[in-house]
């Protein structure tokens, strides 16, 4: 998923959107105009706050801004956005809105409380980890392959100026880096040491093979003789005075002075305050009122019953030895790994397309207008990277991007569940979610191109990877076989990801217990483990979101019966974007008892 922001989605053509609705009363009240402008004045404000976000949903109005978002300046600012909009539309009588703008209510007061909640515990002490970092969002913009565009002269000046004040963001991170370690409140060794390279690979003593450079390379025909040639020396000296010094000062920090510091332990439970900082962190992705344990617990239960289908398929294969020697079968076995180039790896994606399109017309009656595109990932950053769903722009001009990180092609495994990665990642996970959303301009804008609720998108996504027999894949037993390891993948997740941040379970014991329980390499689990660290909770969310939409489809098909249609769920599901789980939950039973 992209890093800065995840929009949301929904299709225009959605006739119920744009009908009156009614409240509880049955009286049909229009939708209230002066909600809907406090709702669009947040908007706006907040892609001038943050606009990286206007940049990654195609607004240009802003991309040539770089907020210094750790400074305390900033920091205030942001908490004052949220608190003065979440009093401005607490002073609308919830009772006295129709249903949509009781949802959009609904939605906002959970989110904006949410957001205020996290300015408590000082997050910015661990400004950027390897794996969500604005150093490293950098250089996807400014290479020219992301969003940030590179069509007119005023681009190629805007990501200039945008550039320019990288440094200061830079040295307040570095400062808040050691406002961290004065707090107690540091990352782990073992993250910092694949920071450093990250920051030292984005250094270019070649100016023209900087990754800053391509905008150069790739500058557009029609730009006139006197305009190329200033631009090319205008980014060679960005390069030489901006980018190259400011990220061999963050890696130097890094090694000299910040690695020193790191500590030992894995989890959040070392922190001061660290089991607060982890449960609001919890509440923040599932959006739920589940505790640590509740889900810890959870997830021990699915892990069992996910092995028990497993097991199934091992015996259906006629494999004779134990799960593990299955999984280092799949593994190492030359059969599953017949790929010779990067191109063979992104046309057998696409054949997954192809092959499910005819059953993916059942399941959808409205899918997004947004152009979709298989990628391979930048170098730069594939060997930390996952494959990943990057949006495209609302107006269609920019794909919706699969990207997939291809080390070595004759490496890459087709036992590793790639038609649940497809489903999940591509279509119609997280490319029909987010692009139905943004195309959906009924609904105000905050929901559109919100960066969403991570239990309803990823929930929704993971969901997908269930719907694989329908949508005709799964018919392979090893590929049925990956997909029910991507599952037992996110129930994993609930085990390792509570343990690590409140029972105590180190880096080395957790790689282990995910290791013997899917098919996974100790570099896989290794990498899935540090972000577990990097980014606490965030990885509950899938198997917490995505078990509650299969309940609901459980529920309704048997309340409904006849009456129950997938493709219309499957409608509803999305047709109102991204929301907390309980919001979503009483909406879609209120859908269910007008069936």
């Amino acid at each position: 998923m992209k890093k800065i922001l995840l929009a949301l989605f929904i299709a225009g053509s959605f006739t119920a959107c744009n009908q009156p609705k009614s409240n509880d009363t049955g009286s049909a009240i229009p939708a209230n105009k002066d909600l809907a402008k406090v709702f669009e004045d947040y908007f706006q404000d907040g892609l001038k706050l943050y606009p990286f976000n206007a940049t990654y949903i195609g607004d240009r109005r802003y991309n040539d801004l770089l907020p210094n978002d750790g400074s305390a300046e900033f920091l205030k600012k942001a908490y004052d956005y949220n608190s003065v909009y979440l009093s401005k539309v607490k002073n609308f009588e919830r009772a006295e809105l129709n249903t949509d703008d009781q949802l959009s209510y609904d939605i906002f007061t959970y989110e904006v409380q949410l957001s205020l909640d996290n300015f408590k515990h000082h997050f910015e002490y661990m400004p950027f980890n390897q794996f969500y970092a604005l150093p490293i969002t950098m250089g996807q913009l400014g290479s020219g392959s992301g969003a940030q565009p590179f069509k007119t002269v005023v681009d190629y000046n805007d990501w200039l100026k945008r550039l320019s004040a990288f440094q200061t963001w830079a040295d307040t991170a570095i400062s808040n880096f050691n406002k961290g370690i004065k707090a107690g409140v540091v990352l782990p060794k073992s993250l910092v040491v694949k920071m450093i390279p990250e920051m030292q690979d984005l250094v270019s003593k070649d100016v023209e093979k900087s990754l800053f450079y391509g905008p150069v390379t790739n500058m557009p025909k029609d730009f006139s003789d006197a305009d190329k040639k200033q631009l090319t020396e205008a980014y060679k000296k960005a390069i030489t005075t901006i980018v190259n010094p400011t990220y061999q000062k963050l890696a130097d920090y890094l090694k000299n002075q910040y690695l020193p510091h790191a500590r030992t332990t894995s989890g959040f439970s070392s922190l001061p305050d660290g089991t607060a900082k982890y449960t609001y962190l919890v509440k923040q992705q599932t959006t739920t009122d589940k505790t640590p344990e509740e889900i810890y617990q959870l997830g021990l239960k699915e892990v069992a019953r996910i092995r028990g289908l497993m097991d199934s398929i091992k015996t259906s294969v006629g494999f004779k030895g134990d799960l593990k020697a299955f999984f280092e079968y799949m593994k190492t076995d030359p059969k599953f790994t017949p790929y010779k180039t990067p191109k063979d790896v992104l046309d057998a994606f696409e054949n997954i397309h192809k092959r499910m399109e005819p059953n993916l017309k059942k399941m959808f009656n409205h899918v997004p207008k947004t152009p979709f595109e298989i990628r391979q990932t930048e170098a730069f950053r594939a060997a930390s990277a996952s494959a990943e769903y990057n949006q495209g722009s609302a107006d269609g001009t920019r794909p919706g991007i699969f990207y997939v990180p291809i080390l070595d092609a004759t490496k890459f495994n087709t036992t590793s569940g790639m038609e649940s990665l497809f489903l999940h990642e591509a279509i119609p996970g997280h490319h029909y979610q987010i692009s139905l959303t943004q195309e959906n301009t009924s609904l105000p804008k905050f929901r559109r191109f919100d960066p969403g609720e991570t239990a309803y998108v990823e929930g929704w996504a993971l969901y997908c990877e269930s719907l694989g027999k329908e949508l005709g894949l799964y018919t392979d037993p090893y590929q049925h076989m990956g997909a029910l390891g991507d599952e037992i993948h996110r129930a994993i997740r609930l085990v390792v990801d509570v343990a690590i941040h409140t029972k105590g379970m180190t880096r080395e014991q957790a790689i282990k217990y995910m290791m013997d329980n899917e098919a996974i390499s100790e570099q896989g689990a290794t990498a899935e483990i540090e972000r577990y660290m990097a980014i606490p909770g965030q990885a509950l969310s899938y198997k917490i979101g995505a078990l509650k939409i299969r309940e609901l489809r459980n529920k309704y098909e048997k309340q409904l019966g006849s009456k129950f249609n997938i493709a219309e769920f499957h409608n509803q599901v999305l047709k109102d974007g991204a929301m907390p789980m309980a919001v979503f939950e009483a909406k879609m039973d209120a859908w269910a008892a007008k069936q």
